[in-house]
């Protein structure tokens, strides 16, 4: 009986595999021509405390094979970090009818199905399984969103409503066209602008016009933990207008037809920014309005996202655009798109006023002073940090900054473009600047969002229009340099040096407030978590060679239990002895003392006025 039974269970097994779509296709190649038919979205996150959004989603179909992707290449996140993972009970159904679907064994963010005759629309519901707090959402279209494959994105066309938290707020640069009760309806727009236009919502909210009596609005609109968290103060606003003002004079064009700072304040998210064209994704500590060192210590964050509307969304890396978010981006050209972005936004930090030229000259002199001890240089170029970024977070370990380099286009990114606009000025004798480079490139096209790519010999060709000199050996000695000294030579082209006393600034003592973090990198050569975690070393350096490396814990120095101040002090009654430093270390279960032989006492970097004119100053002065 048992072998009928087996050759009985074999003849079902194939003819059910006879009567099952045919999974295995090819997936059609993007073409830039507009798909039929509107898709449909609509976002529920009326159940966003559950950390739970709801969608549903619809889009036009005809009987066949169909492909459908959800977005893996995100722009601005410069590597494939779509986050499929937290998608969960996704069910196709055209006509009321289940539709099966399998993921595609090679591209996993690919989904295909077989469309059966008669069903003019796929149906597709599923959960966005959301990292959540009680207070608000920052939504990311890109998560909560499948796209049909053989179309541009630009090419394809959305109707989205999205269900918010009863009674919140919310914000957009996508455009309304009605809000009933909680629910709001958005204009129709292309998946590409979707994706690059996020929702923020929350319970606390508060919206500020940074552009009173101009023709084209920008706004910052703020969510968060708290009522008063929420709330900027007057001051901060005349400062965020400055920055929209000075942004303007210096590209001499926009290209968003409104813009919003999705700013979030809280201490239960991460902290960083996300680009996007009109607006952008800004997450910063619960208390960035209400603590004044704070507020300076974070202050260059929004300006640097805003710079990216000119530097990343419209002037772009050719190798940064795709028709569609599954083709891989490269990244070669991140020092232009981050590194520059990161210069501006430290000269308009300085030139709105958020930041005072000195809070400026000591963010460079700690820039100046982590890429001078750059070890990793010896094996790994500027360029390989852009090259790599898409590899840099995966399955890495953390600590050993200084010798892994993973994202040194941003911090050395603004060294070289400081050494380019220092070298501007002295060549043309003051005539010429770096500021008419961003109107040459960047101030192009006034009013168009629509990106406009280019190549490092486009930036070269600019680069000689302003001045004429060899930019493109200029740059390539510094970005492909593996020599042991910083290439950059900007501060010191600036009129200014790098040097280091015991005194930390302002700036760095905020800097280590803010992140919980106890620097000594320039002098006992690790940084150090306010519980002892040995958080970063210096590779080579004097304390990993004894183990004071990433991951340990200090339990005492010199007998006695460890604390911030504690390790300061014995730093300090080290200088100009004999006697080591003793920690007693915790490495995973194992204890166990070890000394360092360092004598020289607290070290912190500062810029003091060196040879030649203050271009640094110069740089750092508001335009009229």
């Amino acid at each position: 009986m048992r072998f009928p039974l087996r050759r009985a269970l074999l003849a079902s097994s194939l003819a059910m595999a006879l009567a099952a779509p045919a999974f295995a296709q090819d997936i059609p190649a993007p073409v830039d021509q507009p798909y039929p038919g509107n898709l449909k979205l609509n976002v529920d996150l009326s159940d966003a405390q559950r950390h739970i959004f709801h969608v549903r989603e619809s889009m036009p179909v005809t009987q066949g094979a169909l492909t459908i992707y959800y977005p893996q290449w995100i722009p601005g996140v410069h590597g494939p970090a779509g986050p499929l993972a937290n998608v969960a009970g996704l069910i196709a159904t055209g006509n009321g009818q289940r539709i099966p679907w399998r993921r595609d064994l090679k591209d996993m963010y690919a989904f295909h199905l077989d469309i059966p005759a008669g069903v003019g629309t796929l149906d597709l519901q599923f959960e966005y399984l959301a990292p959540a707090t009680p207070n608000y959402v920052p939504l990311s279209f890109n998560e909560v969103a499948f796209y049909p494959a053989g179309h541009y994105v630009s090419q394809i066309t959305v109707e989205p409503t999205v269900k918010l938290p009863s009674g919140w707020k919310f914000a957009s640069a996508l455009e309304t066209t009605g809000q009933s009760g909680d629910t709001v309806s958005f204009k129709p727009v292309s998946f590409e602008n979707l994706v690059d236009s996020p929702l923020m919502t929350g319970k606390y909210f508060t919206r500020v016009d940074l552009a009173p009596g101009q023709k084209i609005p920008v706004h910052l609109d703020i969510t968060g933990d708290s009522a008063t968290g929420v709330k900027p103060t007057d001051k901060q606003v005349e400062l965020q207008r400055a920055l929209v003002v000075q942004a303007n004079k210096l590209f001499g064009a926009h290209h968003y037809d409104h813009y919003d700072f999705l700013l979030v304040t809280s201490d239960h998210t991460g902290h960083f920014g996300l680009e996007h064209h009109q607006s952008s994704d800004d997450r910063l500590p619960a208390n960035f309005l209400t603590d004044a060192d704070v507020n300076v210590a974070a202050g260059s964050l929004l300006p640097h996202e805003y710079i990216h509307s000119w530097n990343g969304k419209f002037r772009r890396p050719a190798d940064l655009w795709t028709p569609t978010f599954a083709e891989p981006m490269q990244d070669d050209l991140l020092w232009v798109y981050e590194g520059l972005t990161d210069y501006w936004s430290g000269v308009l930090t300085a030139r709105s006023g958020i930041w005072t030229p000195d809070q400026w000259r000591d963010s460079l002199a700690g820039i100046a002073a982590d890429m001078t001890a750059r070890t990793g240089r010896s094996w790994r170029s500027l360029q390989d940090t852009a090259d790599g970024i898409p590899l840099s977070s995966r399955g890495s370990s953390p600590g050993w900054t200084n010798y892994r380099r993973s994202s040194d286009y941003y911090p050395e990114g603004q060294m070289l473009w400081l050494d380019v606009d220092t070298k501007i000025r002295e060549l043309s004798g003051g005539k010429h600047t770096l500021d008419e480079f961003a109107r040459a490139f960047h101030g192009v096209d006034n009013g168009s969002y629509v990106p406009k790519t280019y190549t490092f010999d486009d930036v070269v060709n600019t680069l000689n229009s302003v001045q004429p000199y060899d930019w493109k050996s200029f740059l390539r000695q510094r970005l492909d340099d593996h020599g042991n000294a910083l290439p950059e030579h900007g501060i010191e082209g600036g009129g200014w040096k790098l040097v280091y006393d015991d005194k930390p600034s302002a700036f760095a003592k905020t800097s280590e407030k803010t992140r919980g973090n106890i620097n000594l990198s320039y002098s006992l050569g690790i940084s150090v978590s306010a519980k002892g975690e040995v958080r970063d070393a210096q590779w080579e350096g004097l304390a990993a060679r004894a183990g004071l490396v990433p991951g340990v814990t200090i339990v005492a120095v010199n007998g006695k239990d460890f604390s911030g101040q504690g390790l300061k002090d014995a730093i300090t009654e080290a200088k100009g002895t004999t006697a080591p430093i003793d920690f007693l270390i915790k490495d995973v279960d194992d204890y166990r003392h070890v000394t360092v032989n360092y004598h020289d006492g607290l070290k912190y970097p500062h810029l003091v006025r060196g040879d030649g004119k203050d271009l640094i100053g110069a740089i750092a002065t508001p335009l009229k």
